[in-house]
């Protein structure tokens, strides 16, 4: 699959730059205000108790602030924060060099923690109950398990499939917080904030305009706004400008919803092909040519968040706002 300027996902050029775009503090993060609201007394009550903040999961859809928030939760605790994801931790022994090179209070942080290996997940029980766990030393007969003792620590699990987590997994953690989609006037004040740390100027109605397009998504917001900045500096333009935003969002075919040409042609096939639907999920797929995980996971959430798309029983339908977006007539039933 090509990587696509409106994916959430994690892409090579974004990991150059989050990092510096992160905030550090509660107070800093934009967005989210229940979430904050809640870890915020979480992690005061646990400063006041001198005790590790309960194990946290944070679930939602990509690039929504998971790992930044995982790491402001460190800073907030006053330790340090260790980072990996699932599919890098193979082996139990991976594991347990991990766990034990942490320090009293640490975060460690699991990205994409729904897909770590059922073995793996099995230590991790102990770990996060009790804080030890048992490795086997040693083959065979002469095989024997021993004991290590872990410092209380908080595990920072993220998702962007909780449904996936296993219940005795999903049970040891003491702080659920989902990530929801953000509304545009936080949007803006991200794209605003980004541009000051880029050293660019922007018009409010041209950050709007970013906003609007962004999928309810930071991540998107900012690499779109990466790409508007470039072509307004080779127009020569100092401030970047609502028409030039407007001029460069054309070029990259991403449209007044924020919807590219993948999009289109996902909806426009069921609306061509198949008169709105219902059509199952694997037609689709071989209709378009991607795989069905792909749509699931990646084309869809966004479209059924803004209503142009319906799962049921017999399959997907085109909801009339899909059809008002191409100006087309919905079909009338016979």
């Amino acid at each position: 699959m090509d990587e696509r300027m409106i994916s959430g996902e994690l892409q090579e050029e974004d990991a150059a730059v989050e990092y510096s775009l992160r905030p550090e503090t509660l107070a800093q993060y934009i967005g989210q205000s229940k979430t904050k609201e809640n870890l915020s007394i979480f992690i005061e009550a646990a400063k006041m108790r001198n005790e590790p903040l309960d194990h946290v999961l944070l679930y939602g859809p990509p690039g929504l602030g998971k790992t930044t928030l995982a790491s402001i939760i460190a800073n907030e605790m006053g330790v340090q924060f260790r980072a990996t994801s699932g599919p890098a931790v193979e082996r139990a022994g991976d594991l347990a060099a991990i766990l034990s090179s942490l320090n009293p209070g640490d975060v460690l942080f699991i990205d994409e923690i729904h897909r770590l290996p059922r073995s793996v997940e099995e230590v991790l029980y102990s770990a996060m109950e009790d804080f030890f766990i048992d490795i086997v030393i040693g083959s065979g007969s002469s095989a024997r398990s021993v004991r290590l003792d872990l410092p209380p620590f908080t595990l920072v699990g993220a998702t962007t499939r909780a449904g996936l987590l296993t219940a005795p997994l999903r049970d040891r953690f003491g702080v659920l917080c989902r990530l929801e989609y953000y509304e545009t006037k936080d949007l803006c004040a991200i794209v605003t904030r980004t541009a000051d740390i880029f050293h660019v100027g922007i018009q409010e109605d041209a950050a709007i305009e970013i906003a609007r397009r962004s999928r309810g998504t930071p991540r998107i917001a900012n690499r779109l706004l990466k790409r508007v900045r470039d072509i307004a500096q080779v127009d020569g333009e100092d401030l970047i400008s609502l028409e030039t935003t407007r001029k460069a969002l054309k070029m990259l075919q991403v449209d007044a919803m924020g919807l590219d040409h993948i999009d289109h042609k996902f909806l426009l096939a069921i609306i061509d092909k198949f008169r709105g639907g219902p059509v199952g999920l694997d037609t689709i797929a071989a209709t378009i040519g991607e795989e069905s995980q792909t749509i699931e996971d990646v084309y869809e959430p966004f479209l059924l968040q803004i209503g142009f798309i319906q799962r049921t029983p017999r399959g997907r339908i085109v909801t009339p706002l899909a059809y008002e977006h191409f100006n087309r007539e919905v079909p009338k039933i016979e």
